[in-house]
């Protein structure tokens, strides 16, 4: 007869407080250090974050992502987004997004997240910095005008560059630091969801 695992809420209760600590800092960021948007920062230190938890706990991650973004500097943080919320609920997408391109990117290519060697390196660099900040900066530029009158450019722009500026700087060495600890962890998902 197989052992059958009991079921735990493990990750269920750090999905709940990842989202806690992304909805903060994207609140403080969009708060801190707003742009011209309303619901843009100058530099969103929560994307960085919103990535490291996703490499690490996936799907898990995401979720929170999502959540995070929705919340944070979303209806929370956007008076035009706590008047259209259903427009938010689009927009967020974009913090989805961000996090999903690496994640598939590092699972497909099979990149060791201690990036202890260049080609692992230029995969977190080419899809958790750049390729994810483009998609979700356009995204989130476009979706945004849904709700408030914006310049697309000057939103899509201070919206990359924050974003590439926050990421290149923390990803990268945060991953290579602390990964091996978090590998050791129970929590640590190796693929989507396990």
């Amino acid at each position: 007869m197989k052992n059958v695992q009991e079921p735990t809420y493990s990750f269920v209760i750090l999905t709940l407080i990842l989202i806690v600590v992304d909805t903060f800092l994207a609140w403080i960021s969009v708060k801190l250090i707003p742009a011209a948007a309303g619901s843009v920062s100058l530099v969103y230190i929560a994307v960085a974050f919103m990535i490291l938890f996703t490499l690490w706990f996936g799907a898990y991650g995401a979720i929170a992502a999502y959540v995070g973004t929705l919340l944070g500097s979303g209806l929370l943080g956007s008076d035009a987004f706590s008047q259209h919320p259903e427009i938010a609920l689009v927009w967020a997408i974009a913090g989805l997004l961000q996090v999903l391109i690496p994640l598939v990117a590092v699972r497909s290519f099979e990149v060791d997240l201690s990036l202890e060697n260049p080609r692992d390196l230029t995969y977190v660099l080419l899809f958790g910095v750049i390729v994810n900040n483009i998609v979700g900066a356009a995204w989130g530029a476009w979706t945004l005008a849904l709700a408030e009158p914006v310049n697309l450019g000057s939103v899509f722009a201070t919206w990359l560059i924050g974003n590439i500026i926050v990421t290149i700087l923390i990803v990268p060495v945060v991953l290579k630091r602390l990964t091996p600890r978090i590998q050791k962890s129970r929590f640590f998902v190796k693929y989507y969801w396990d």
